[in-house]
C-alpha cells in the first residue's frame, strides 16, 4: 500500500499553502450553485421573523402596488415592493419560505417514514406481502400526483395539515419501489447469511443489518423530493385548497397576483422565482449527494 505523506515545515505542521489547496479542493467537490440557491430559503425558513422589513399581514392602502425599489416610484422600504391591500412583498416571501420548508420538510419525512419501511418489509419477507404492498404501489403511482393531491385537500379539508398528509401519500411510493429494489439485494449478501445463521431475529437483521445499508439511497431520495414536494404545496394553494387568506404562501402569492398580472407583474413573479430557486438547488444538492454517497460513481 502506498502511503502518501504531507510536506511540514520545520515546526511540524502543514503550510498555509498546502492547508489552503487542500480546502480549496474540497470546496470544489461541493455543489455551490446547489447551495447557494437553497441557502437563502434555508435561513429565511428558520430565522424568518428576524428578516421581515413590515410584518406580513400589515395592509397599508396607500402603498397598494408599488412597484419594487429600483423600479420609478419604488421606496426602498418595500425593496420587492407591495401587493393590491399594500402587503410587504419581501416580508410575505419570507413568511413563504417558512411555511414551504416546514411543509417539505415533514412531509417528505412522513413519506420517507411510511415507504422505507414497507419497502424493507416487501423486499426482505416477499411472498403475498410483497405482492399486496408492490400492487398498492402499482395503483398509487398510476394516479397522478396533482390528482391525488386535489382529491385528499378537497377530502381533507384546507389547512397545512392537510398538505403535509398529501405529500406523505404522493411520494412513499417512490421510497418503497427503490428500497424494495436494494432491499432484495442487500438481503442476498454474505453479512446477512452470517446473521440468520447465528440466530438473529428479522427485526435485528432488519434494523442493524439491512437499514444501515438503505440510509444513503433515502437520503437522497428525500433530497430530491424536496423540490416536488414544494410544487405540490404551492400547486394545492394555487387552486384554493391548500393554506388560506391571510397566511402567507408562495401559491397563494402566485393566485392574488395573476389578476393584477399586467399592471403589477413583480408580484407573482418574484414568487415563481423562489419556487424556481428552491426546486432547482434541491435537484443539484441531491444529484451531487448521490454521486457522493455512491462508490461506484465516486471513483469515476
Amino acid at each position: 500500500m502506498m502511503v502518501v505523506m504531507e510536506k511540514r515545515g520545520s515546526n511540524g505542521k502543514v503550510p498555509f499553502f498546502h492547508r489552503w489547496r487542500r480546502t480549496r479542493l474540497r470546496l470544489r467537490r461541493l455543489p455551490i450553485l446547489g447551495i447557494g440557491l437553497l441557502m437563502p430559503i434555508i435561513v429565511c425558513g428558520i430565522f424568518g421573523p428576524a428578516f421581515y422589513p413590515h410584518e406580513p399581514t400589515q395592509m397599508n392602502l396607500a402603498k397598494s402596488l408599488h412597484p419594487p425599489a429600483l423600479l420609478p416610484r419604488g421606496e426602498w422600504s418595500y425593496f420587492l415592493g407591495t401587493d393590491q391591500l399594500g402587503r410587504d412583498l419581501l416580508s410575505r416571501l419570507i413568511e413563504g419560505a417558512r411555511v414551504s420548508l416546514i411543509v417539505s420538510i415533514f412531509g417528505v419525512a412522513l413519506a420517507g417514514l411510511m415507504g422505507v419501511s414497507l419497502g424493507m418489509i416487501a423486499g426482505y419477507f416477499g411472498g403475498g406481502l410483497d405482492h399486496i404492498i408492490m400492487r398498492i404501489v402499482d395503483m398509487m403511482m398510476s394516479i397522478p400526483p396533482i390528482l391525488m393531491a386535489i382529491l385528499l385537500a378537497a377530502s381533507l379539508g384546507s389547512g397545512m395539515m392537510t398538505i403535509i398528509l398529501s405529500i406523505m401519500v404522493i411520494f412513499w411510493t417512490g421510497y418503497a419501489r427503490v428500497i424494495r429494489g436494494e432491499t432484495l439485494s442487500v438481503k442476498q449478501r454474505d453479512f446477512v447469511t452470517l446473521a440468520m445463521v447465528t440466530g438473529c431475529g428479522r427485526v435485528r437483521i432488519l434494523m442493524k443489518h439491512i437499514f444501515p445499508n438503505l440510509v444513503n439511497t433515502a437520503l437522497v431520495l428525500a433530497t430530491l423530493q424536496l423540490g416536488r414536494a414544494i410544487i405540490i404545496e404551492a400547486s394545492i394553494t394555487f387552486l384554493g385548497l391548500g393554506l388560506q387568506p391571510p397566511a402567507s404562501a408562495w401559491g397563494l402569492i402566485i393566485s392574488e397576483g395573476r389578476m393584477y398580472l399586467s399592471t403589477a407583474w413583480w408580484i407573482p413573479t418574484f414568487s415563481g422565482l423562489a419556487i424556481m430557486m428552491t426546486v432547482l438547488g434541491s435537484n443539484i444538492t441531491g444529484d451531487w449527494l448521490r454521486n457522493a454517497l455512491d462508490p461506484k460513481l465516486r471513483r469515476i
